[in-house]
């Protein structure tokens, strides 16, 4: 089943490209059908990048889903321009009266600032408090998990000595958990921060379960034990090429950064990295939408 999105957005035409069953408004409102209702705080700089990657996992399932995305309000973004937030996006204020079977909150390129610093904070809290209520399940990426983790369980991040930039393994603690069904007990999925959460923290936490850590002991796959919020500290979302830009765009600003590891063929920048991690990318978001959104909305909000 699509995916329905605003007629004009630039992603539908390269999603109709890839095969990916895109629907428009005018033709969905034809169907006799109860679709899902998805949220989707985009909160990275290149807005429409990320828009590509979601989209593109939201439209791999059976389900109908309805997408709206959402900016916020207490932020100027300057990497996307106001003609595309304008016709494409919304803010809480005008949602904030409204139900979402699902929503995802991404990550953000703010690490290096305490959660009371961000500039947002005070709307990010409003919003992660109205998720309580009017969400049933909410997917947090990254700084959105982090977030997500520091909100409302309050467990907090810390730097590391280096930044966590590359393809790395993990393994599952719990392989019969609905949300990673279908995954190998061991899966590669690319990371890209310089801060991380405890794994202790989470374990001891009684409203949190750890689904995953990744080879070098961090947490990957957060569950909280009502399946309300899952959290993801690295980017099962990100294309193949994407770290590359990332290292790139670095290079290009005379930071110090190393080669993202196990990515690039031989550690040559100039190959063409593989994406390892595609199948279970797509099996985590296709399990999400199932069995956390799907089975789990009412039909009728009340």
């Amino acid at each position: 089943m699509p995916i329905n999105i605003p007629r004009e957005l630039p992603a539908g035409e390269i999603l109709k490209q890839e095969k990916i069953f895109v629907m428009d408004e005018d033709r969905a409102n034809t169907q006799d059908i109860r679709p899902l209702n998805i949220l989707i705080l985009n909160l990275m700089p290149e807005k429409e990048k990320t828009e590509l990657q979601l989209l593109r996992l939201l439209g791999n399932t059976p389900l109908q889903v309805n997408i709206t995305f959402l900016r916020m309000a207490t932020h100027q973004s300057r990497n996307v321009s106001e003609y595309h937030l304008d016709n494409f996006y919304t803010t809480f204020e005008t949602v904030k009266q409204s139900r979402y079977d699902g929503m995802i909150i991404t990550g953000a390129p703010i690490e290096h600032l305490e959660f009371e610093e961000v500039n947002y904070w005070g709307e990010m809290q409003e919003i992660l408090e109205w998720t309580k209520e009017n969400v049933t399940s909410v997917l947090h990426i990254c700084w959105g998990a982090q977030a997500a983790l520091y909100h409302h369980y309050g467990i907090d991040k810390f730097a590391l000595p280096k930044k966590s930039f590359g393809i790395f393994k993990h393994s599952l603690s719990d392989p019969k958990e609905e949300l990673v069904r279908g995954f190998d007990e061991e899966f590669l999925a690319p990371h890209s921060r310089h801060t991380n959460v405890s794994a202790e923290d989470i374990k001891k936490h009684p409203e949190l379960s750890l689904l995953s850590l990744s080879e070098e002991d961090a947490p990957f796959i957060i569950m909280s034990k009502d399946k309300k919020h899952i959290m993801i500290t690295g980017h099962l979302e990100y294309d193949a090429t994407t770290l590359a830009d990332e290292y790139n765009r670095d290079i290009k600003k005379g930071a110090k950064i190393d080669i993202p590891k196990n990515y690039f063929p031989n550690d040559d920048p100039n190959a063409q990295p593989p994406n390892t991690w595609r199948s279970h990318t797509h099996l985590l978001f296709s399990n999400w939408l199932n069995y956390y959104v799907y089975q789990q909305t009412p039909f009728v909000w009340k």
